[in-house]
């Protein structure tokens, strides 16, 4: 390898392999979203046996992602990163073995989900806090990297659920899953590798003292910070009135049309239209503005939604819902400046992981909501509630003047 081989690599390296660790471990999860309600279903044939541990493989993350950016800021990124995928590997990998031997049941694909889900916002939120320093390593800007990273990110969980049912036919459910550990274990092998600054252990002066004291200092952190507390409420928000649309009300409505392809393809254009728009983001951020692409994102989202409750012709629906991706797509970049931008060093892992619990909280609030609503009014009345919300907030966001401050140049500290 010649000197500047050498030199290439030193410099984007780092972020290679970064992109590589997450789309490893976020497709080995993009194939397990399909594989283990389906081997429920195999066994038991029962829809709430499948809805129990879909509902296992989701509580844990509103408290693991909560303390999970502390045993970030406390153990080390690239450390928790490899033990992170190395747990859930093994949980994973302890579902075919007690297939193979004692036998499956519900209630230990339960577990077995529940421990696997508990992991990941540790893993999640360590890659994120490397972001910036390989960043600086690739001599890019943050917009870029993060518009790469948001993109990749949704790469894997378009393309995982498509392997997980390739793999279901072909191998079936169960061998499925050695297939998803190894996609953890070379998300570890490619960390293994990884040099980063501070990717270590942190120093014992800034470390937090336990997870609680370090988690209510991350709490605190995002509360006081105007631009961090405005953008996490926001997300929260928006996620508890659209993550039903897509979970709740557009299964039902496809399921009661008989046509579960054409639910696939409409959560297919979302997810397309996602990808593109985070990667349309990395060149478009040098000449527009962060806030203006943020509250026109939320806007036409709320819009889009409502247009869809309409029910139009599926045509439409696609139209609408690669729309939504496509507008929505730069916001995950968009929030990643401004926690990487706004975090101390010391401190960004918690910074991650309590603005990344938001999300993850909210999805179960407006499943509470939509579900009564579904059973008391029927399907349209409740799409209606979901999405006007949903475009006044989008609204409201243009007299918010704090997300001016998305605009502000503040280095990285």
């Amino acid at each position: 390898m010649t000197a500047t081989e050498t030199a290439v690599t030193r410099r984007f390296g780092p972020l290679i392999l970064l992109n590589l660790a997450t789309l490893f471990s976020s497709t080995g999860n993009g194939i397990a979203i399909v594989v283990l309600p389906w081997l429920v279903l195999e066994r038991t044939g029962r829809a709430s046996d499948a809805a129990i541990v879909a509902g296992a493989a989701t509580l844990p993350l509103l408290v693991s992602s909560l303390f999970a950016g502390t045993f970030v800021d406390l153990f080390g990124r690239r450390r928790t990163s490899m033990i992170s995928d190395c747990l859930s590997a093994l949980s994973v990998a302890a579902i075919p073995v007690i297939a193979n031997t004692t036998g499956l049941t519900v209630t230990v694909i339960a577990v077995l989900a529940a421990i696997g889900a508990a992991f990941d916002p540790a893993g999640i939120a360590a890659r994120e806090s490397m972001l910036p320093a390989a960043t600086k390593s690739a001599g890019w800007s943050l917009d870029r990297m993060n518009s790469l990273y948001e993109a990749n990110y949704n790469v894997a969980y378009l393309v995982g659920p498509g392997i997980g049912g390739v793999l279901i036919a072909t191998v079936g459910a169960v061998n499925t899953l050695w297939v998803t550990a190894v996609g953890f274990v070379l998300s570890v092998v490619t960390i293994a590798f990884l040099r980063l600054e501070n990717a270590g252990r942190p120093d014992t002066s800034t470390r937090p003292t336990s997870i609680w004291h370090g988690t209510l200092e991350g709490l605190k952190f995002v509360w006081h910070n105007r631009l961090l507390r405005t953008i996490a409420l926001v997300d929260m928000a928006v996620v508890a009135l659209y993550m039903p649309v897509e979970s709740v009300v557009f299964p039902v409505y496809f399921t009661e049309l008989d046509k579960p392809a054409q639910l696939g393809s409409v959560l297919m254009a979302l997810s397309i239209g996602g990808v593109v728009g985070a990667l349309a983001y990395g060149p478009l951020a040098p000449y527009v503005s962060r806030r203006m692409l943020m509250v026109v994102a939320v806007t036409v989202l709320g819009a889009a939604m409502v247009a869809m409750a309409f029910l139009p012709p599926l045509w439409a629906i696609l139209a609408l819902a690669l729309l939504q991706g496509l507008v929505f797509g730069p916001v995950g970049p968009i929030a990643n400046y401004a926690m990487q931008t706004r975090s101390p060093e010391h401190m960004r892992g918690r910074v991650t992981g309590v603005m990344t619990s938001t999300a993850y909280a909210a999805g179960p609030l407006g499943y509470l909501l939509a579900g009564p609503l579904l059973d008391k009014w029927g399907i349209q009345p409740t799409f209606f509630v979901l999405a006007i919300p949903v475009l006044i907030i989008g609204l409201a966001c243009f007299a918010l003047p704090v997300l001016k401050e998305l605009d502000d140049k503040v280095p990285v500290s």
